[in-house]
């Protein structure tokens, strides 16, 4: 498979061409032919324009790329090993919505050959290739696995607007449906990959490691947002309790925050779906997710009281929250605890003003139905700065006063200001 690769007799598709599929499309494209696939035609027409959608990479990368970017499925019938990086997000319920990934395994099975591979790179449960994926590609393409394809799981360590740990740069796990096909699926990858390879002894086991990864992150934060909460109570700084634990040699350096996005806030469901699916209900892992998703709700009930403390009525306040993305320095909104944030404070009857200068007005107002400002206004009677962009850590505390009435609270929810006691400024940080 390699060498056919390598001459270009064989093609790669890379389904889903989001912050995942489209690095390691145009990675690949720089060694292989490469078909991009991905269903918004939209999306497309802007990558044959060198364009990201997601705005993380520049027309650069795309230079010298041989690649042929596509949203006709018909198309993915010339290639012959497939990886599918398509998003695996939950429902309004919290249960795992794999129709992305169904979608993408009747496209692939469609299009399946004798001697083709298939290698799923979207975060899953263990099991979820296999169990769900696999029979997919087996009942669209008429084929059998061993027999005529073979299959892998290699989940993606992409870590967006983190330009030092870069797609290359990252160990990189592979696993395959047998010896022979983990072998070559490491050997496509390590075409690539600079970092180095882990060949996993199971598919099942790369899906767990890649599924853990996040849940123990999310377990991490959730600790430190209970602490933030027991602190907050007892009138003592987070901050300054993590400066000072964090002189110990072995303290994990975690920080409370609001943890949206497509990994940390989502991964941990699918654990707990299959988990419960097999009769065992995971109580320190919900624990956690229970304390993550409701940190929205605790931020906004503390503003609510400042405002009565400084006798205003949330009803004729009007509040400003600078950022949504789900972490800095990106364009990406998904899975936005900012969003049920602001939804928090307009259940107060707050009027909410909303900025962000990375975030899309238009996608804003597709998948939460909010409007994105360009500017800020004024006459604020508080400010929330809810994500550190660096165009926000470049901020100073006489800017956010010209933003503010009278009683100016600042809510700083990364901990990126320094203001002390006689600035005049009713500052409170997770």
């Amino acid at each position: 498979m390699l060498n056919a690769l390598r001459t270009k007799e064989k093609v790669i598709a890379v389904l889903g061409l989001g912050y995942v599929g489209l690095p390691l499309a145009l990675e690949f494209a720089r060694q292989f032919r490469v078909i991009g696939y991905d269903i918004q035609a939209d999306r497309v027409a802007m990558m044959q324009r060198a364009e990201d959608p997601s705005r993380q990479m520049t027309p650069d990368a795309f230079a010298n790329a041989d690649i042929t970017f596509t949203a006709d499925p018909a198309d993915l019938r010339q290639a012959h090993f497939f990886v599918i990086a398509v998003p695996t997000p939950v429902d309004d319920y919290k249960v795992p919505d794999l129709k992305p990934l169904q979608q993408a395994s009747e496209a692939v099975g469609r299009a399946l050959k004798q001697g083709d591979y298939v290698v799923y790179e979207s975060t899953v449960y263990p099991g979820c290739t296999e169990g769900d994926c696999l029979p997919l590609l087996e009942h669209y393409a008429g084929l059998t696995l061993g027999t005529d394809f073979k299959i892998g799981y290699s989940p993606e360590r992409i870590n967006p607007g983190d330009k030092v740990r870069t797609l290359t740069t990252i160990l990189k796990i592979v696993s395959g449906s047998d010896p022979e096909a983990a072998r070559t699926i490491a050997d496509v990858y390590g075409s690539i990959i600079t970092a180095g390879i882990y060949t996993a002894p199971t598919i099942k086991v790369a899906e767990a490691a890649k599924v853990i990864e996040n849940t123990q992150r999310d377990l991490n934060i959730s600790l430190m947002n209970e602490l933030a909460i027991m602190f907050d109570k007892m009138g003592v700084d987070t901050q300054e309790v993590l400066k000072a634990a964090a002189t110990k040699w072995n303290f994990l350096p975690f920080t409370p925050g609001l943890v949206g996005g497509h990994c940390i806030g989502i991964d941990p469901y699918y654990l707990l779906y299959k988990s419960r699916q097999l009769g065992y209900d995971p109580q320190v892992i919900h624990s956690g997710r229970r304390i993550n998703d409701g940190m929205p709700a605790f931020i906004a009930t503390k503003l609510l009281q400042k405002l009565l403390q400084t006798a205003k009525n949330p009803s004729q306040t009007k509040v400003l929250v600078m950022g949504l993305t789900f972490k800095e320095n990106i364009a990406d909104i998904r899975n936005s605890k900012v969003a049920d944030l602001v939804r928090e404070l307009m259940n107060y009857s707050i009027n909410v003003h909303l900025v962000d200068p990375h975030a899309s007005p238009n996608e804003v107002a597709q998948a939460y139905r909010l409007t994105l400002m360009d500017e800020p206004a004024s006459d604020y009677d508080a400010v929330i700065v809810a994500v550190g962009h660096d165009e926000y850590r470049a901020l100073d505390l006489p800017y956010f006063k010209t933003l503010m009435n009278g009683s100016p609270i600042l809510l700083d929810l990364k901990g990126l200001y320094t203001v002390n006691a006689e600035d005049g400024v009713d500052y409170w940080r997770l």
